[in-house]
């Protein structure tokens, strides 16, 4: 009986361990409380995202309702906002001949087209009427230069023009970036992915994401999420 004890105490100690260890932001089976260093990036939570938007995502109306129900346990909430000037060098009706979806070679890369959207100033702009995030600290305006897209919260398409939100986060001393928003496979992933390489914890909340899913977009996003060592949780992770 003794050895039984014992072998059944180590074991116990063993996943204490483990559990003490383990990175929060990637566990999905244990809640997560957010602490002071965390912060929640939500990403382009705006009406040309949703339906009867310029760009409408699939089911996009759909996480607004869990993004207000996670925000209050976060104290650090961002927002970010695409804010595109007129004849935008990523919309379509930019580029003779061509239609949304289809790409183009730009200096900084390859550019896939979009329909007209998100123009700056208009209520097609504007963030989800439905959003309840009163005490959100900062909106980062991204996409705002006429002549290269920005998809990711921290840095723009062409790869070196920062947003500053790198510099807002790390001075603030946060340290785990929870993304939620649209869409998955491009402003999300692209977020999630440069909030690992700036040097923070990232984690995608799925739930409270959708994606566009163009020639399997949406796959690869998490594919390469996964490789970078992205969480990916639900909602119901979040201690609320």
């Amino acid at each position: 009986m003794a050895t039984l004890r014992r072998r059944d105490f180590l074991t116990t100690a063993a996943a204490a361990t483990i559990l003490a260890v383990a990175p929060r932001w990637v566990s999905a089976q244990t809640r997560i409380k957010p602490a002071d260093d965390d912060v929640l990036a939500v990403i382009d939570a705006q009406n040309c995202f949703l339906p009867g938007g310029t760009l409408p995502v699939p089911e996009g109306d759909k996480i607004i309702p869990i993004i207000n129900r996670l925000a209050p346990a976060f104290r650090n909430v961002v927002i970010t906002q695409d804010w595109h000037t007129k004849s935008h060098i990523s919309f379509a009706s930019s580029h003779s001949g061509k239609k949304p979806f289809e790409t183009v070679a730009l200096p900084y890369g390859t550019q896939v087209l979009w329909p007209d959207h998100c123009i700056q100033g208009t209520p097609d702009a504007d963030l989800a009427k439905e959003l309840r995030i009163a005490h959100a600290q900062i909106v980062i305006r991204k996409g705002y230069r006429q002549h290269v897209d920005s998809y990711s919260a921290f840095l723009e398409a062409d790869r070196k023009t920062m947003t500053g939100l790198t510099g807002y986060l790390k001075e603030r001393g946060l340290k785990n970036v929870y993304v939620v928003g649209l869409a998955t496979d491009f402003c999300v992933a692209w977020s999630a992915l440069d909030a690992k390489r700036a040097g923070f914890k990232a984690s995608v909340i799925e739930d409270a994401t959708r994606g566009i899913d163009a020639g399997g977009s949406l796959g690869k996003a998490w594919a390469d999420m996964t490789g970078a060592g992205v969480g990916r949780i639900q909602s119901s992770a979040i201690a609320l």
